[in-house]
């Protein structure tokens, strides 16, 4: 079976993740850990398909967590090493944390000095966030490095009388960036920070490294590696989420009707606030396979979802022939970011969740309904 038909198979809506296409990923992140010996990670916010853990984990040193239910995901489904880091910890979730975490990494000196003495005991490597306050890109509600921003220790609000215990830092401040980013960041952080780094085992790069891009350095980034690591004697730890599944999904849609209320609109049984909340976020405008720009083919449709949301729309398209009642639509690069925010408003039932095989068959992992819709109320 070609992938192709694939998508004329699944039910509607439904991600499909290519296994072909995450394992070249996944195989371009393991080069650069063989030619550095760094340690990269999964960060499970933007890609959590546990159903796809044991290959990850074939390549990828283990998973990092935002907080409690990731950090089990990631250890009971991957193994590996287990990071955590979380903007603030609750008094009732520490003790699981520990239980599944090897690294525990805090926000604040508050946070460090209010749990340290639980996370000593019980063998954890601790570490501290730290703000460089060099900000590389123009998305501003990504950009921890903002003025007033709440994530990490700034220089002025660090603290070194408090490091005993401390085994690393951890930056992370980039979002879907090149090399350059990191080499310009890389600086800040040495500015700054870089008196403390020889008395600290690593150094987490965090994510954001969109290193399985095509234009991606990938030798810059091991210059940097090299460099920090040799510098400094540190352990190296990257966090990338994008890159590791980046363009290996899709979501495969259905075109329920057409409405022309002086714009020729297209109503899916994909809806952009339910499925891919990104595009209202971000906000970006996923590709779709065989479609253009409106101007650069004749027929241009406003793709719209189902719900009552006026705004729930995907985007402008233009393609080849007029689209029907019952046409499927194929959205790439939603892998990332999609199945970890999705939600039911409206009762949005939540698209299925295939894998296209190495030996191209479909898998199909997992199909909603309405206890799954019922079970997140009350």
């Amino acid at each position: 079976m070609e992938l192709t038909d694939a998508f004329k198979e699944l039910p509607t809506p439904c991600y499909l993740v290519d296994e072909s296409l995450l394992i070249k990923n996944l195989k371009i992140l393991d080069q650069v850990q063989k030619a550095t010996g760094c340690r990269i990670l999964l960060a499970q916010k933007a890609f959590s398909m546990f159903s796809l853990y044991p290959l990850i984990g074939r390549y990828l040193a283990g998973t990092t967590a935002s907080g409690l239910f990731e950090a089990r995901l990631g250890r009971e489904e991957m193994g590996g090493e287990t990071h955590v880091f979380a903007t603030a910890y609750r008094d009732d979730e520490f003790d699981e944390i520990i239980k599944y975490s090897d690294h525990i990494v805090f926000n604040s000196f508050n946070q460090w000095q209010k749990f340290k003495a639980k996370a000593l005991a019980a063998g954890r490597e601790c570490g501290i966030r730290i703000n460089p306050e060099c900000s590389t890109q123009d998305h501003a509600i990504y950009d921890p490095c903002s003025p007033g921003s709440r994530m990490g220790v700034a220089r002025a609000q660090f603290q070194p009388a408090l490091l005993e215990g401390i085994s690393g830092l951890h930056f992370h401040t980039l979002c879907e960036q090149n090399a350059d980013a990191l080499e310009e960041t890389l600086k800040a952080v040495e500015d700054h920070f870089g008196e403390f780094l020889l008395q600290l085992k690593w150094l987490n790069f965090g994510g954001g490294h969109h290193i399985t891009r095509d234009d991606y350095d990938v030798e810059k980034l091991i210059a940097c590696i090299k460099r920090i690591q040799e510098t400094y004697g540190l352990k190296v730890y990257l966090e990338p989420g994008e890159a590791v599944a980046l363009n290996t999904g899709f979501l495969v849609a259905t075109v329920l009707d057409l409405v022309d209320n002086g714009i020729h609109n297209a109503i899916l049984d994909t809806s952009a606030a339910c499925h891919m909340p990104d595009v209202l976020e971000m906000p970006y405008r996923p590709n779709i396979i065989g479609a253009a720009l409106p101007d650069q083919k004749p027929f241009a449709y406003r793709l719209g979802g189902p719900t009552c949301l006026a705004g729930d729309i995907i985007g402008d398209y233009a393609f080849d022939e007029p689209l029907k009642i019952g046409d499927r639509l194929v959205f790439c690069d939603m892998a990332i970011y999609s199945m970890v925010k999705n939600n039911t408003f409206n009762g949005m039932n939540l698209p299925a969740i295939a894998i296209f095989t190495e030996e191209k068959t479909i898998r199909m992992v997992k199909q909603f309904g309405y206890e799954d819709f019922k079970n997140r109320l009350s």
